[in-house]
Formats: structure tokens, C-alpha cells, sequence
């Protein structure tokens, strides 16, 4: 028969006092309870001044008081949040440095998984982090089509720690529409970049955009609808950026299929302007565009969208700039949130943070030159 809470806090008590510093992990397998238990009665007791908490461990104030300040010992893993993301995705690695830095300055570690591109490879990383102790998860699955995101459904939404989705919508509805998220508001971003191409007097604009991922599924229905939307755009069209970049083609094998030819795609439909997702593609094929002749600005103005390192290009790209640094801080900031409740305390609403991308001007579009009159 299991100890009554308040029969277990008194172990715990009695074992920090008697040995001056007792490791949370170590005492929840002395107990038989699970690490996030000892650690909340931990808490508990520190909210009483019973004792003290440092980095994964309990120590008795007589300890504390005994001793010199002991801030600089490592964080215990128990003490971790589980973070997993896709591997080879510098846009969620810069809101990593968001989240580290929130949860650094809580008193928590990140425990980093990171995920290969295999279907399904999210579930044995996030089980990898619970069984290590995690006290919560931010997740950002990759997700490469809607049926993989689908199966993912269940089984993340019965995980019994608290779980931030960063970057990640889920479908309205579904099993995981509940959950606490921070996402850019991608249809904002791509209002950016057609509004500003519309102002120079562009009329007809192509999207060359990636479709393996969340991200890139809503960009690609923001420019659809706000493109047909707008009198002033008299043609648009969508085409896949780089043959890898569907959710069928493993990364490294769609080189069989060749390299879009933007060039052409902008002659056909006598576009121009182009909008570009994300960075490394858009350097490419603004890359193609000059070895065909086409100049850019001059022949076809250019937006990327991500500005990890659209800067960077010989021509400087004008750029979508979601808020990645912010995104990660935001996703912790919802997961301290949760994790700061008291033992029993009733959660507050589920929260779902959109935040608006910025427009960066760099030296690659220009406005549209009148036709001269007859």
C-alpha cells in the first residue's frame, strides 16, 4: 500500500535531513513513485521552508545553512525538459537558443532529441525522454504529410507530462486541438510578402515553395488564398521548390526527378516576382536564375521566406523573418506555465500562441517598371 501524501513528505524529509543532500531521482526509486511526484512534493516542502532545492536535488536548510552556495552543481537528468526536433532543421535549431535560454534561467536543462527522417520516429524519442524523467516536453514532429501527423495523434496526446507543441498547428479537432502551442502565423507572413509586391506593381507572382512539412503546407494555402483573393494579381501559380522537398521523396533522392526550372516557370506564366520557401532552396534557384540569364532584381524580384540565411546570397533577399528566437521562448515560457502548478491545483485554459513574422527589405526586389504608352 502506497504512503498517503502526506506520509511520503515525510520520508522525504527524514531522508534529506539525515544525509544533507538527497538526489530527487534516487529518492523517488527508494519510494516507488515516479521522479515528477517527489519532485512536486519537493517543491512543497521547499514553499514550507522545509528545505531546499538545487539542480535535481533536496537538501536540508541545516545543510544549506553549513555550507557554501552550491549553485554550480549539474543538473541531475530527472531535472531535464524533453525538447525533440527534426534533424537538419536550422529553423527550429535557432528556437532552440529561445527555449534554452527561458528554461536555463528556471533552473532546467534541455535534454535534446533529435529526430530522423524515418515516419514515426518522433514516439521512441519522446518515450526515451519520459523514461530519462523528463518533467515535460516541447516537441516539434516532423511531420512530413498530413497522414504521417495524423498517426501521430493518439499516442502523443496520451503522454502524462505536460507538452508544448512548438511550431506545430494541429488540425482543428483532433486529438492533440487541446494542447498548449506557439506557431508563427504563417498566412501574416505571406500577406507580407504579397502586399509589398503588389505595392511595386507586380501582377503576376509564382510561389516555388517546399511541401514536406507543417510549415510549408501553410504557407502554400496562405498564397493560394490570399493570391486569389487580391483584383491586383491577375496570375499565380504554385510549384515545388526542390525535388526532395515532397513528402514522399526521402531527403537526397529527388535528384532524378531534376531541379526546377524556375526560369521557365516564370517565362510560361509571364511572372515577375517569385516568393521563395525556405532560405537554402531560394539561394539555389536565385542562383539558377542568373546562370539563365534571368537577373535578379531587375528581370524578377525575389522574397524568401524563413531569413536564416537569405542575407547571405550574393544578392541580398528580401525576407520573410518568422520570430524563431521568440517562438522557442514562448513554447517554454507555457511549459514552465504548467510545470509551476501545485499539486493538485485545477490548470488553467489551453493556450495557442500565434506570433506575426517580420518583412525584411534587402537588394532583391524592386518595383515594376509602367509600360510606356503607345
Amino acid at each position: 500500500m502506497r504512503d498517503t501524501v502526506g506520509a511520503r513528505r515525510r520520508r522525504i524529509l527524514a531522508a534529506v535531513d539525515s544525509r544533507g543532500t538527497a538526489r530527487v531521482v534516487e529518492l523517488a526509486q527508494e519510494l516507488g513513485v515516479s521522479v515528477v511526484t517527489v519532485r512536486r512534493d519537493v517543491e512543497e516542502l521547499e514553499r514550507a521552508g522545509k528545505l531546499t532545492r538545487g539542480h535535481g536535488v533536496a537538501r536540508s536548510t541545516a545543510a544549506v545553512r553549513a555550507q557554501a552556495p552550491v549553485a554550480q552543481d549539474p543538473p541531475a537528468d530527472g531535472g531535464a525538459v524533453g525538447v525533440v526536433v527534426p534533424e537538419r532543421h536550422s529553423y527550429l535549431y535557432e528556437a532552440l537558443h529561445g527555449a534554452r535560454t527561458a528554461l536555463e534561467a528556471a533552473g532546467l536543462r534541455i535534454a535534446l532529441h533529435i529526430t530522423p527522417p524515418a515516419a514515426g520516429a518522433e514516439r521512441p524519442l519522446v518515450e526515451r525522454a519520459l523514461a530519462g524523467g523528463a518533467r515535460g516536453l516541447i516537441v516539434a514532429p516532423r511531420w512530413r504529410s498530413a497522414a504521417t501527423e495524423e498517426a501521430d495523434y493518439g499516442w502523443l496526446a496520451a503522454v502524462d507530462v505536460p507538452i508544448v507543441l512548438m511550431e506545430r498547428r494541429p488540425r482543428p479537432g483532433s486529438a492533440l486541438h487541446a494542447l498548449d502551442s506557439v506557431c508563427s502565423d504563417h498566412w501574416y507572413g505571406i500577406h507580407l510578402a504579397i502586399d509589398h509586391l503588389v505595392s511595386l506593381g507586380h501582377r503576376r507572382i509564382v510561389l516555388a515553395a517546399r511541401d514536406d512539412s507543417p510549415t510549408a503546407r501553410a504557407i502554400r494555402a496562405a498564397f493560394a488564398g490570399i493570391a486569389a483573393a487580391r483584383p491586383e494579381v491577375d496570375d499565380w501559380s504554385v510549384v515545388l521548390s526542390s525535388p526532395e522537398a515532397a513528402p514522399g521523396v526521402p531527403a537526397g533522392d529527388g535528384s532524378a526527378a531534376g531541379p526546377l526550372d524556375l526560369a521557365a516557370v516564370l517565362r510560361e506564366r509571364g511572372a515577375t516576382a517569385a516568393v521563395l520557401h525556405g532560405d537554402v532552396d531560394a539561394l539555389i534557384l536565385v542562383q539558377r536564375l542568373t546562370e539563365r540569364g534571368v537577373r535578379v532584381p531587375r528581370d524578377c524580384s525575389v522574397v524568401a521566406y524563413d531569413d536564416g540565411v537569405a542575407a547571405l546570397g550574393s544578392t541580398p533577399l528580401t525576407a520573410v523573418a518568422p520570430p524563431k528566437t521568440e517562438i522557442g521562448r514562448a513554447a517554454a515560457e507555457l511549459l514552465l506555465r504548467r510545470l509551476g502548478l501545485p499539486e493538485g491545483a485545477v490548470p488553467g485554459p489551453v493556450r495557442r500562441i500565434e506570433l506575426l513574422p517580420e518583412l525584411k527589405l534587402r537588394g532583391s526586389v524592386r518595383a515594376l517598371a509602367a509600360p510606356v504608352a503607345d
